[in-house]
């Protein structure tokens, strides 16, 4: 699939469940003690006087955003879907959000103290994920953090309905060892790595959970 292919239909994807997503996936965090681990862990990577700003790439209706901000980072969130930055607004009117596309960021190089990718390279065909990675390379700071989480395995899936819709989406499961790859190859090391196996709520649909921490070194 075209880059643009891939946007299109993942933008359109979004923005038609953007309400309902939003509402579903409210309280998910709660009943995950694991994931919200790895949120500490980075947020206090990202905290300190001299800390810049952290994206939220791929934030969705902003709950992971809000989430980092009640850890007292300084954080803002991008998505591509136009109606997920909407209720991102409405819901954390306090926090700012943005459009734009994990493949060619409008953020300036070295900008970042931080960036975190939650489950939003899934939709991302395997040979774009190493655009992805450059550009989050590209906008951290030497020294800035990334975290990113994803589902382990090595698949890809279609999806004709889902959150109460009709829909037209790939998801795709990502062997760790590739991420890890990936993410050497864009220049970035690997600090940390956690893989859970899936709760009841991802049962039978999804398999183990992946969420690695990874900085840009000082030059």
């Amino acid at each position: 699939m075209t880059e643009s292919a891939y946007l299109h239909a993942t933008r359109t994807a979004y923005d038609t469940v953007a309400a309902d997503y939003a509402e579903l996936l409210r309280h998910e965090l709660d009943t995950k003690p694991f994931d919200r681990a790895m949120l500490a862990a980075f947020a206090e990577h990202v905290q300190g006087p001299d800390a810049g700003e952290v994206a939220d790439l791929g934030c969705g209706p902003g709950r992971i955003t809000a989430h980092l901000r009640s850890l007292g980072v300084n954080v803002f969130g991008v998505d591509l879907s136009p109606k997920m930055v909407e209720v991102a607004r409405e819901t954390h009117p306090d926090l700012r959000f943005e459009e734009g596309s994990m493949t060619a960021l409008d953020l300036a190089d070295g900008s970042l103290s931080g960036a975190v990718a939650w489950y939003s390279t899934v939709h991302t065909p395997p040979e774009l994920l190493p655009t992805v990675f450059a550009e989050i390379h590209r906008v951290l700071a030497p020294g800035g953090h990334l975290l990113i989480a994803f589902k382990v395995g090595d698949e890809r899936r279609h999806l004709s309905q889902g959150y109460g819709h009709e829909l037209s989406l790939d998801v795709y499961w990502t062997p760790p060892e590739h991420v890890a790859d990936l993410l050497s190859k864009a220049g970035l090391v690997l600090d940390a790595q956690l893989i859970r196996e899936p709760d009841e709520s991802e049962r039978p649909r999804s398999g183990p959970q992946a969420f690695f921490l990874a900085h840009r070194p000082h030059a």
